[in-house]
């Protein structure tokens, strides 16, 4: 252990046989971060800062402080201030540690275990204060209790005082004993704690960074969960900061909790209220409790309560987002709450489309769970005590018991919603009912397509839609699709065209806008069908990039308003259909020019001919040629539509490749981009007009074509 030791420890870090004790756990902990951690990039970094920050929204969880505030310093360092109980100062009788060594040194050690501290909680493993102390070149913990402020700080989780401010000022850790120093005074009936950290680089790597954009989500998120909670983040990095100098400050505090969640997560309209559903259920699972008596563990049965709160909502909507969490933390990647909530959804509504399938027109059919949960946005939260995670990040939750409670707890709240005799309830599960049956129905339509196209041979050029100017190159990566707008423009574009690897398909004007459209509605629309054939990928759910039949996808629509509604109306099919190419980078737009300026030269040197993209583009030029003395034919041509170039100059400026400019349509963010398209393309109308008010001023007037 001490050869370990000199090997992580700068020399002058002589500790004694004590210190040994205390940190051979977190030796471990700075040997292989990722077993406790995950990664050493930015994720690893932010998994730590939340460790930290989990303990003080555990406080608030069990009724203790209402107020956390973040900091991210200019140093790197952070801070994490709560109004809590504060972190116990006094002796621990069994280590001799006071609270607050015991709690940032040992693994698995704290309130979070042996049933007294809290009943719930996120950090659920007990090692999340210690690892992130492990990892840190500096941490400094200020304790407001017993009307005093105590003070501790750790180097790489070894206790002592540093003599100056910062990471690297001369550290003395103690040699006998610990001192939990005293170093002011507060106001009777105050507490708190405050950590701050420096995280360690011989750690982490040099491109960890803290993530502003994912910790507001997650203190949004957290602030949503946790009622009346007030969380406030502060970024005083230099890179964060506006012109002036201001630091950004995100304060976040609910009421309304998972319902006011849902809301605000759903994009689309509704066709139920959001739903609430609560219950709680007991399991008995056998586990190693610390015994007072021998000190020792021993295995007792014990009754654990989960407590479910779900709330959930259907739109008209396509995409489903369902998030779930377990004592407030997220569960990215589900587990057994969230196969007990899907399972309980199937299995009701299953139940109900059978009894109603003559009403309904179902057939003899079953949905899947697909056709269920489409449209669906919801929250499913659960509170146990000591959750079986599957590894320390805490992303799947093993509990096997919970499955059954929250399935039992679904078809419990939804019978009592379809047993109601009220008019809007009655009204809203028959219109679920519907779309859900009309789910299936297209589901299995669009089965169906897909096989019959699988059957034909691909030498059959009854499989392809008759107006497709295939390219003869079968080198998927190679090739290009251009999808062109009118018959005009495809006469240009076919000579224009490497007939190689660029393929052709025509649309007529624009398309339907499937933002408002039905599934069967978009499978009956000739120009959507067409595409999804030509693309031979399959669309929605089913929808396999795998199988794509080209490399790129071209939006070539002319440069004014109208093409850009055109170029908008795919992009809208694209990503509610085939949104994986949108992911993979694999949609582009053209950039035709607007203008075409012919330069005239002395004597018999051929003429320039220089093209610009926008009218502030084409005034540059234009001052350019004046202050040069050079003359350039008038009118300039300034081009309404793409059928106006001839073949040359539409290869030129639009299709050859090394002149051309694509714009990659890029998918950074799935609900900010799903937000956007149903405010812009969906059916309500007020806030789409509220949008276009606000910001009317902050057009670009040159960008009009009139």
């Amino acid at each position: 252990m001490a050869e370990s030791s000199r090997a992580t420890k700068p020399v002058e870090s002589n500790y004694s046989a004590r210190h040994l004790t205390v940190l051979e756990g977190l030796e471990a902990v700075r040997k292989r971060p990722g077993m406790y951690i995950g990664t050493t990039d930015s994720r690893g970094l932010m998994h730590c800062l939340w460790e930290i920050i989990d303990n003080s929204v555990d406080e608030a969880l069990a009724g203790y402080g209402n107020d956390i505030r973040i900091t991210l310093h200019a140093d790197n360092s952070v801070t994490v201030s709560d109004n809590g109980r504060g972190v116990p100062v006094d002796i621990e009788p069994k280590s001799g540690l006071s609270g607050v060594e015991l709690v940032y040194t040992k693994l698995h050690a704290g309130g979070k275990f042996g049933g007294g501290g809290y009943a719930s909680s996120g950090g659920l493993h007990g090692v999340g204060a210690s690892v992130v102390n492990a990892l840190s070149s500096r941490l400094d913990v200020e304790v407001d209790r017993d009307g005093k402020t105590w003070a501790m700080s750790f180097r790489h989780g070894e206790p002592g005082v540093f003599s100056g401010d910062g990471p690297d000022s001369p550290f003395k850790p103690f040699e006998n004993a610990s001192e939990l120093r005293v170093v002011g005074k507060v106001k009777k009936g105050v507490t708190g704690t405050r950590v701050r950290y420096w995280a360690d680089p011989q750690i982490f790597l040099s491109t960890a960074r803290f993530e502003p954009d994912s910790l507001v989500a997650r203190a949004r998120q957290t602030a949503f969960l946790v009622p009346n909670l007030a969380i406030e983040i502060t970024d005083q990095r230099p890179e964060s900061q506006d012109e002036s100098g201001v630091a950004p400050v995100h304060r976040f505090q609910y009421e309304g909790g998972l319902s006011e969640f849902v809301d605000f997560l759903a994009v689309d309209a509704p066709i139920t209220d959001t739903w609430r559903v609560t219950d709680s259920g007991t399991f008995t699972e056998t586990v190693p409790v610390m015994d007072e008596v021998s000190g020792g563990l021993v295995s007792r049965e014990i009754e654990r309560r989960c407590e479910v709160d779900v709330a959930l909502r259907w739109g008209t909507g396509y995409d489903v987002e369902v998030q779930s969490f377990v004592n407030i933390i997220a569960t990215p990647k589900g587990g057994t709450h969230l196969a007990g909530f899907e399972q309980g959804l199937t299995r009701f509504f299953r139940k109900q489309i059978e009894a109603n399938a003559r009403k309904l027109k179902a057939g003899t059919d079953k949905p899947d769970k697909d056709d269920i949960l489409t449209g669906l946005t919801a929250i499913v939260s659960v509170r146990v005590p000591e959750p079986q995670f599957e590894g320390q990040t805490k992303e799947v939750l093993g509990t096997a018991a919970v499955r059954s409670i929250v399935s039992k707890a679904i078809v419990q709240g939804m019978t009592e919603r379809y047993e109601s005799t009220k008019k809007p309830d009655k009204t809203q599960t028959a219109a679920l009912l519907e779309k859900m049956v009309s789910e299936m129905k297209s589901r299995i339509a669009l089965r169906a397509q897909r096989d019959t196209a699988r059957r034909k041979s691909s030498l059959e050029s009854s499989s392809l839609p008759a107006k497709l100017i295939d390219c003869r190159s079968k080198d998927v990566a190679d090739t290009e699709l251009f999808i062109v707008e009118g018959d005009s423009a495809l006469g240009t574009a076919r000579p224009a065209r490497d007939s190689e690897f660029q393929a052709l398909l025509p649309i007529r004007g624009k398309i339907l806008n499937v933002q408002k459209a039905s599934v069967a509605e978009m499978l009956g629309n000739a120009e959507c069908g067409a595409i999804i054939k030509v693309i031979g990928a399959g669309s929605g759910r089913d929808f396999d990039i795998d199988s794509a039949r080209y490399g790129k996808v071209i939006l070539m629509s002319d440069a004014d308003v109208d093409g850009a509604h055109i170029r908008t109306l795919l992009l809208t099919l694209f990503f509610r259909y085939m949104r994986p190419m949108l992911e993979a980078g694999r949609v582009y737009a053209a950039v035709p020019p607007l203008h075409r300026v012919i330069v005239q030269n002395a004597g018999r040197k051929p003429n320039d001919v220089i093209y610009t993209y926008s009218e502030r583009e084409l005034q540059t030029l234009l001052s350019d040629l004046k202050r040069r003395n050079k003359k350039y034919q008038e009118p300039i041509q300034r081009y309404k539509g793409l059928g106006e170039m001839d073949a040359d100059q539409l290869a030129e400026t639009t299709m050859d490749r090394e002149h051309r400019a694509l714009r990659r349509v890029r998918l950074e963010d799935a609900h900010a981009a799903a937000q956007m398209f149903e405010l812009l393309m969906g059916n309500d109308v007020a806030p789409r007009k509220e949008f276009i008010v606000e910001n009317a001023d902050d057009l670009d007037r040159e960008r009009i074509d009139a």
